[in-house]
Parts: structure tokens; C-alpha cells; sequence
């Protein structure tokens, strides 16, 4: 498996925040390593999380987890360069489990 993309200086974004609680459901709890802590959207179809890098990077693999129940169906992963639009990269159906998923190669694309 590749080493994470995530550092530091990554700047994160979500769409919500269950009931706006970020003191328990924050997005600093998607990426802290502990199984006991996730962040949770609030409620509604559309859902997003952003990552800005410190640098350009290049994504050979997504590994994604929900919570069993709460899985996205239909998933899209775009990207951009600085200030350009962006596009699709690829649309993904995880599975609805509680299992980390590994099996989105984006070399492939």
C-alpha cells in the first residue's frame, strides 16, 4: 500500500458537520488514525470532502472507509491543478461496510 498523501499542511474541507457538533463529527477526526473517531456529514445527496496539498502530488490509490449503513452508493473523485476547473477523475461505488476499502487503483485510469 502507498504511504498517505495527507500531512500537516494539507487543508481539508467538508460539506457539513453532523448537527454542526465538529467537536465530536470535526473533519480533523477523518484523517487522526483512530477507529473509535470519524467525521459524520449532516444529512442530504450531495457530500464532499476537499483536500488542498502543500505541493502537486500524484494519487495511485484511494483507500476510503464508511460506517457499515452510511456508505456513499456513487463516489467521484476530481482534482485540479491551482486555479484551473475541476474535472472528473474517476466515479467509484464502495461497498456499504465498515471495511477499509483499497480496491480504487487510479493508475489504471
Amino acid at each position: 500500500m502507498a504511504s498517505s498523501l495527507i500531512c500537516s499542511e494539507t487543508q481539508s474541507r467538508v460539506s457539513s458537520v453532523l448537527n454542526r457538533d465538529v467537536k465530536q463529527f470535526g473533519k480533523k477526526y477523518m484523517f487522526d488514525s483512530n477507529e473509535e473517531t470519524c467525521w459524520n456529514s449532516d444529512q442530504g445527496d450531495t457530500q464532499w470532502v476537499s483536500l488542498e496539498f502543500p505541493q502537486p502530488v500524484r494519487v495511485s490509490e484511494l483507500n476510503v472507509q464508511f460506517q457499515g449503513g452510511f456508505s456513499g452508493k456513487t463516489c467521484r473523485l476530481e482534482g485540479r491543478f491551482r486555479d484551473e476547473d475541476m474535472v472528473k477523475i474517476i466515479d467509484f461505488y464502495p461497498e456499504d461496510n465498515s471495511s477499509l476499502q483499497i480496491s480504487f487503483n487510479l493508475l489504471e485510469q
